[in-house]
C-alpha cells in the first residue's frame, strides 16, 4: 500500500487554483519544462480557456516524496455548485486559495462552507503576494474571521498557512522570503493532511462524477469508501431508490499524472475509475455481491432559474447547424442530465419545447454555448427565476451580491442596485477602492452586469451567490426601450441604416441577411416599432454635389449569448446556431403581434 493524500483545490473565481495545479505537476515532473508552457493543462476544455475559468472538475496525481497526491481542481462559480459537492465527497483536506488583495470573496464562501461541514482539513494559500498594494497579514486574518463564521472547529481553525506566487513559480511559509520552488505547498500536504483511513469490510463506493469513452461508454468515477475493488470481480450496483443490480467489473484505473493506469486492485481511500458497470447516475454506490449496503447519496442544491429550450422554426433554420430536429435536442438534454447534477429538464405542452432549470444564467448558458458548438440549433426563452408556494405566500430567491469599485462610481452603483430591491448590507473601503455587499433577488441580477460595467466604465468586479428563498419582493422595473423589429426580410442596406439612425442603436451591419420579426436593435422610446431596412436609394440622373455623401454608420451592438440572455423580453426569443446569435420576436407577424397585444 502506497500513501495517499486526497486533496481539492478551492477557491474564487479567476484567484489561480488552475494555475497553481499546473505548477504542482511541474515540480511533480509530470511533464518536461518545454513542454506546453504557459497552458493550463487543467482547463481542457475550448469554453474553459476562452473564459479563464473552471466548469468541470478533473483529477490528477503527483507524487511527491514517495507519497501519491490525488488532486481536484473545482469549479469556482457557485452556478456550478452541484460540481463542487460531488468532488469535496472525495477529498480528505482542501487548499484554501485566496487573492493576497482581495482576499476571501463571495464564492470563495461558498465553497468553503461545503468543506468545512463535511468536516475536511483546510490549508490555507495566500496567492499572488507579487501584487503592488497586496496585504497578506489583513487577508490571513480575513480568512480565519470568515472560517469562524461559518462554524469551524478547533481544529479546522488551526490550519497552517502557505504564501507566495503561483504564477511565477515560489510559495513559502513567510511571505517575505521569496523561494525558486512550490515546494513548501507539497510540504504541508504531506504534514498536514490526513491520509485516507483504511476501513476495512465489505467494498463499498460513492460514484461521484463519470466520464465517457466511445470505446467501453460510461466509466464510473469516485473513491472508495471501504474494502477492496477488484477486476474481474462479481459487485451490486445500489440505485438512489434503493433498488439492486448485479454488475462485474471489467477493468479498474487509478488515475497516475495527466492519464490513468490499469490495476488489479483498489483499496479504501484511492480514487479510481470502475469501467464495465452499467446503468448507473452519479450518487449511486457499488457494493459487495452478497451484502449490499448503500452510501448517503450526494445532496444537491435545488434549482433557481428556468428557460424554455424549443426547436428553431424561425425562417433561417437549418441553414448553419446538423442537428435541428425535437428528437435531436430532447437526446442531447437527456445526455447532459447523467453528469450535470444541478440541471432538470421537465416536458412542456408542445411536443418541441422543454423547459429547463438551472442554478444561474451561467449555468444555463455554458450548456447551451457547448451545445451551438456540438452543431446544435435552438431557440431559448428569457431566464425566469423559480416562484415557491410556502403557507400560501409567494417566495423568490435571493441572492448575495458583492461589488468592487472605485469610490467615484459607488452612488451610481447603489442607487442602481436598489432600484432593482437590492438592500444594502456593507459597505467598506479596500485601498482605494469601495467593497459593497448587498441581499437582492435573483430578478435583479438578470441584465444587471452589462449595465452596471456601462455604468462604471468597465471598473465595477460583480460576484453573486444563491442565499435562501424569501418573501416575493416586489415588482422590478424593466428595461424601458423597446426593440426595433424588422418590416420585411431580405439585406440590410447601409443607406436605409443610415437614414434610420435617429431611431436607436442597431445590432447588424449593412449587407446581413434579416427576416420579418428579427429584432435588430433597440428603439430610443418605449414600445417596439416596425422599420424598413431593406430599402435601396432610388437612382436619378441628376447629378449634385448633396445628393452622394458617404454614409456615416454607428458600429452595431454586438451581444455574447450571456448578453443576449439577459436583454431579450418576455415576448421575444434569442436564437442559437452554431455561426450566429440573433434576437426575434415569437410572433413574427406584425398583425399577430397586435393581436396578442390586446
Amino acid at each position: 500500500m502506497q500513501e495517499i493524500r486526497n486533496v481539492a483545490i478551492i477557491a474564487h473565481v479567476d484567484h489561480g487554483k488552475t494555475t497553481l495545479v499546473d505548477k504542482m505537476l511541474l515540480a511533480g515532473k509530470l511533464f518536461k519544462d518545454h513542454q506546453k508552457v504557459g497552458e493550463l493543462v487543467m482547463d481542457n476544455n475550448d469554453l474553459e480557456r476562452e473564459r479563464g475559468i473552471t466548469i468541470l472538475s478533473k483529477n490528477v496525481s503527483v507524487m511527491w516524496n514517495d507519497v501519491k497526491i490525488n488532486i481536484i481542481d473545482t469549479p469556482g462559480h457557485s452556478d456550478f455548485g452541484g460540481e463542487v459537492e460531488r468532488v469535496l465527497n472525495m477529498a480528505d483536506g482542501v487548499l484554501l486559495l485566496v487573492d493576497a488583495f482581495e482576499g476571501p470573496m463571495p464564492q470563495t464562501r461558498f465553497v468553503l462552507q461545503k468543506a468545512i461541514s463535511l468536516g475536511l482539513k483546510p490549508i490555507v494559500v495566500i496567492n499572488k503576494v507579487d501584487k503592488p498594494n497586496c496585504r497578506p497579514e489583513e487577508v490571513h486574518e480575513s480568512v480565519f474571521d470568515l472560517m469562524f463564521s461559518l462554524d469551524a472547529t478547533e481544529e479546522q481553525l488551526d490550519f497552517p498557512s502557505v504564501y507566495g506566487s503561483a504564477k511565477e513559480n515560489w510559495m513559502s511559509t513567510d511571505w517575505k522570503q521569496k523561494t525558486d520552488n512550490i515546494n513548501a505547498v507539497l510540504d504541508a500536504i504531506v504534514e498536514h493532511i490526513p491520509a485516507p483511513k483504511v476501513i476495512e469490510g465489505t467494498p463499498q463506493m460513492l460514484i461521484t462524477s463519470l466520464e465517457y469513452s466511445k470505446y467501453v461508454g460510461r466509466i464510473a468515477v469516485g473513491r472508495i469508501h471501504r474494502g477492496v475493488l477488484e477486476t474481474g470481480k462479481d459487485v451490486s450496483l445500489v440505485k438512489r431508490d434503493g433498488s439492486v443490480v448485479r454488475s462485474r467489473i471489467k477493468e479498474l484505473h487509478v488515475f497516475d499524472g495527466l492519464g490513468k493506469a490499469k490495476v488489479e486492485k483498489a483499496a479504501s481511500g484511492e480514487i479510481c475509475a470502475v469501467v464495465g458497470v452499467d446503468g448507473f447516475d452519479i450518487g449511486d454506490t457499488i457494493a459487495d455481491y452478497e451484502n449490499p449496503e448503500a452510501m448517503d447519496p450526494i445532496a444537491i442544491d435545488e434549482p433557481t432559474m428556468s428557460m424554455l429550450f424549443t426547436i428553431n422554426n424561425s425562417p433561417f433554420f437549418g441553414k448553419e447547424g446538423k442537428y435541428v430536429t425535437s428528437r435531436h435536442i430532447k437526446d442531447r438534454l437527456d445526455k447532459e442530465l447523467e453528469k450535470n447534477l444541478a440541471l432538470r429538464v421537465e416536458e412542456t405542452d408542445s411536443a418541441d419545447a422543454w423547459n429547463v432549470y438551472g442554478r444561474g444564467v451561467l449555468h444555463l448558458s455554458v450548456l447551451i454555448e457547448t451545445m451551438r458548438r456540438e452543431g446544435y440549433e435552438l431557440q431559448v426563452g428569457q431566464p425566469r427565476v423559480i416562484i415557491k408556494e410556502v403557507m400560501g405566500e409567494k417566495h423568490e430567491p435571493i441572492e448575495e451580491l458583492t461589488i468592487d469599485l472605485p469610490e467615484e462610481h459607488s452612488g451610481k452603483a447603489i442607487e442602481m442596485v436598489t432600484q432593482r430591491k437590492g438592500e444594502m448590507m456593507i459597505m467598506e473601503r479596500k485601498g482605494d477602492r469601495i467593497h459593497l455587499e448587498f441581499h437582492i433577488p435573483s430578478r435583479g441580477i438578470i441584465g444587471l452586469r452589462s449595465n452596471m460595467l456601462t455604468a462604471t466604465q468597465g471598473e465595477a468586479v460583480m460576484a453573486h451567490r444563491f442565499i435562501e428563498f424569501q418573501p416575493w419582493k416586489g415588482h422590478i422595473e424593466k428595461r424601458q426601450n423597446g426593440s426595433l423589429i424588422a418590416m420585411e426580410t431580405g439585406t440590410s442596406i447601409a443607406y436605409a441604416l443610415d437614414k434610420l439612425q435617429d431611431r436607436g442603436k442597431f445590432f447588424i451591419a449593412p449587407q446581413e441577411d434579416i427576416y420579418m420579426g428579427m429584432v435588430i436593435g433597440e428603439n430610443n422610446r418605449e414600445g417596439d416599432l416596425t422599420i424598413n431596412i431593406t430599402k435601396t436609394k432610388k437612382l436619378t440622373n441628376m447629378r449634385t454635389t448633396s445628393s452622394d455623401d458617404k454614409v456615416k454608420l454607428a458600429p452595431p451592438i454586438k451581444f455574447s449569448l450571456e448578453e443576449a440572455l439577459e436583454y431579450i423580453q418576455g415576448d421575444e426569443y434569442v436564437e442559437v446556431t452554431p455561426e450566429s446569435i440573433r434576437i426575434r420576436k415569437i410572433l413574427l407577424l406584425e398583425h399577430e403581434r397586435k393581436r396578442s397585444s390586446k
